[in-house]
């Protein structure tokens, strides 16, 4: 079967691979769909990501969707041939997080190709992929597979809404309109926000950004485009750089909530700090989601426009090509890899 490993910076390779068989409480799932995500793209062109650096040969992949081949000893689940996605995480469940109900920040958790902790958790950019039997979720009904792989960024902008509190007639700035700053559009407008403006560089990614249900578009580089707001309620910075982070802090009314999606470069990152202070501005991280895939896979279920902001869908073999077409958002959003056989 084939497989996508990164084995350093800038080294992607697409290796005939070992079908895996389940172990004790796994099942094995057949891959259709893999979402290309940010950290993909930064394994692959700078060997890690933020403070995560590759010390081995990693199969890539986290966001990931297909059908249930079969079960290890003691594993049970959705029968053979029901189209599952599969949540990313496995928590501890013992440490002091996890006994908090912040499992997505476990100290010990394990994550679907992430260099995170060594030996590496390898991915699911493969034909076949043995993972814990509790991390499949059945497809709602009306949710193709195609769609479904989009949940595990649209979990992650559904946790950074939730970490800004309560959105319902507020306005939310969005700095970035990457893929995941689409989605919290998306999910910003899902909590009920009733104006969401997105900033960014590039016309066609604010189009996405359009898409996908913003009422103001904005483009970055222009101080005097009309469409920046005297101020705004709430700000999730999903652009990853530390421009839009005080961008974000400076568009913030009084009292305003900033959440910083967006990982940011490794080291010390140069903001308006003062405005913190002066502004009494709460400044919260979001980081990955928990309980937010079930609610994914609902939202989906329910919301064809989501479709829209499938840019392309790519044969695992040409792996490289997907990736330079998804680091390129001129031309894509979301770039998905196709594993069908």
């Amino acid at each position: 079967m084939l497989g996508c490993v990164i084995h350093g910076q800038d080294d992607l390779r697409v290796e005939e691979l070992t079908a895996p068989e389940p172990g004790p409480s796994q099942a094995l799932v057949a891959v259709r769909y893999g979402g290309v995500c940010g950290s993909d793209l930064h394994y692959w062109r700078h060997g890690g990501v933020g403070d995560f650096r590759l010390k081995e040969p990693m199969l890539l992949g986290h966001e990931v969707v297909g059908t249930v081949v079969s079960y290890g000893d003691g594993a049970s689940g959705p029968v053979a041939g029901t189209a599952v996605a599969v949540h990313p995480a496995t928590p501890c469940g013992v440490c002091p997080e996890c006994a908090d109900g912040r499992r997505n920040v476990c100290r010990d958790t394990r994550y679907l190709g992430s260099a995170a902790r060594f030996p590496h958790v390898q991915g699911g950019f493969a034909a076949q992929v043995a993972v814990p039997a509790e991390q499949l979720r059945p497809l709602p009904p009306g949710l193709e597979l195609r769609r479904a792989a989009l949940a595990e960024p649209l979990s992650v902008a559904l946790h950074a809404v939730r970490r800004a509190g309560d959105v319902r007639g507020r306005h939310v700035l969005v700095t970035g309109a990457g893929p995941i700053g689409c989605l919290v559009v998306a999910a910003a407008k899902a909590a009920g926000a009733a104006h969401v403006t997105v900033t960014d560089l590039l016309p066609a990614a604010l189009a996405y950004a359009s898409a996908a249900g913003a009422d103001t578009l904005v483009h970055a580089d222009d101080p005097s485009d009309p469409g920046w707001p005297a101020e705004a309620d709430v700000a999730v910075e999903a652009s990853g750089v530390a421009a839009g982070l005080d961008t974000c802090l400076r568009l913030l009314r009084r009292g305003g909530v900033l959440v910083q999606l967006g990982m940011l470069p490794p080291g010390p990152s140069p903001f308006a700090g003062n405005l913190v202070v002066s502004r009494e501005i709460e400044l919260r991280g979001a980081f990955r989601f928990d309980g937010e895939f079930d609610e994914a896979l609902a939202l989906l279920a329910a919301e064809p426009a989501f479709d829209e902001l499938i840019s392309a869908v790519v044969p695992v073999a040409a792996a490289e090509s997907a990736f330079a077409l998804a680091a390129d958002r001129s031309r894509s959003c979301k770039v998905l890899l196709d594993f069908a056989p």
